[in-house]
């Protein structure tokens, strides 16, 4: 069992009051609270070893350099990659997505290929291969969902066509809370001899995963959502791959040798890291990281499936409370509607009972479309979440209910 009075202890916003109430904060999806080890990190970094990385031969270059390869190397043994050239520092899942959107786009594709996508995509998954459809004639192809939220995997099989380069899903939707099956999401693209990117921004924080295990191409996570610093993030590839695709961006770090008739560019991973990178956040990323593992990935699935499990059934008795995503496997979200209440009024009057929620569309308007609705309110869940603040949470909502 977690000791959830001494983990709370550790994100100092959580004693906050917000108009005279207790800050009640359920809005994990869009990013986490940060641990006190993570921001002492971010501090120690700029007051002891602040200097441009890799490329000075003083002191403070070289702890610099030193902390941020480090800081590589874990987050490669977190994934449980191969090797820590496939572990690519960005600013976040949106810039991870992009980079491999526009490079593999470059090498792999021709127009009239195709990308598979899934319904339920964030926008930052849906964006980039519109933007690359638009330059270089490639289409889409969108895994529907059933009823209650999970893909259909049989439809999913029909959309391979001898012009399937690519699938991009997502790991958990950021709305319904699904879990999808990507490990039999990659294993039917391998079939096809498709690659498959994964977004793992909304699984990262809240369940193990093993890169090798799950044997997709690419996978990418943001900082932010995993108690880490915004402004960092990671794309993790496969060497084969990376080592394939050219650089997203020019500039300082990612070159071998540069003249005025010709450029080579750097080894992995430096090939597509160009100029100075966030090596205070890569460190303080790294922190994250081991915060949660000594916490336990498994602990923390295991007591954030039960907030989940509570939060449903405390919701569902609500009258008129209609929850979007039933599926069978879900993490960390739940979304609802009450009745004929807008979203946003619901969440403006929680927040004045203290209790921060999100709503609207959760960058995810196509999924929004399917469901037939403008957008829900979202709470979601973190290991230093409680049940009494679910039971606030189910107090406040059903305080709402009766002023309409």
């Amino acid at each position: 069992m977690l000791d959830i009075n001494a983990i709370r202890q550790d994100f100092p916003i959580l004693s906050k009051t917000v108009y005279n109430k207790p800050l009640i904060y359920l809005d994990n999806g869009a990013t986490t609270q940060k641990p006190r080890c993570v921001v002492e990190k971010i501090e120690h970094g700029y007051y002891n070893e602040n200097a441009n990385i890799h490329r000075g031969v003083h002191f403070l270059s070289q702890a610099a350099t030193e902390a941020h390869e480090e800081a590589r190397k874990t987050v490669q043994n977190f994934l449980n990659a191969r090797s820590s050239n496939e572990i690519i520092f960005t600013r976040g899942t949106t810039e991870s997505i992009n980079l491999i959107a526009s490079s593999f786009c470059d090498e792999c594709v021709s127009e009239g290929d195709e990308v598979i996508v899934s319904v339920m995509e964030h926008h930052s998954n849906i964006v980039p291969w519109q933007i690359q459809a638009a330059k270089k004639g490639i289409s889409l192809k969108v895994i529907p969902m059933n009823e209650i939220g999970e893909l259909d995997i049989e439809a999913y099989k029909s959309l391979f066509s001898e012009k399937t380069r690519l699938v991009s899903v997502a790991h958990v939707s950021n709305v319904l809370g699904t879990v999808n099956p990507v490990k039999e999401i990659i294993e039917i693209a391998h079939e096809h001899n498709v690659p498959v990117l994964v977004d793992g921004a909304q699984s990262v924080p809240h369940i193990p995963v093993d890169v090798q295990d799950l044997d997709a191409e690419f996978y990418v996570f943001s900082g932010h959502k995993i108690y880490g610093p915004t402004g960092i993030g990671v794309l993790y590839g496969k060497e084969e791959w990376l080592d394939k695709l050219p650089p997203y961006q020019g500039g300082g770090e990612m070159i071998a040798t540069v003249s005025f008739e010709k450029t080579t560019f750097n080894e992995l991973p430096f090939k597509f890291e160009a100029g100075t990178p966030d090596y205070i956040g890569s460190t303080a990323l790294a922190e994250a990281l081991r915060y949660v593992n000594n916490i336990g990935m498994k602990e923390i699935e295991a007591y954030e499936h039960e907030l989940l499990r509570y939060a449903t059934e405390k919701l569902s008795a609500i009258e008129g409370m209609r929850i979007f995503g039933q599926a069978r496997e879900k993490s960390g979200v739940l979304s609802f509607l009450v009745g004929n209440i807008h979203h946003y009024d619901m969440g403006m009057l929680l927040d004045r009972l203290g209790i921060a929620v999100r709503t609207g569309h959760h960058c995810a308007q196509p999924l929004m479309q399917a469901l037939g609705i403008e957008g829900t309110v979202r709470a979601s869940f973190s290991f230093y979440n409680t049940k009494e603040e679910i039971d606030v949470l189910a107090a406040g909502i059903e305080r709402v209910r009766k002023m309409f």
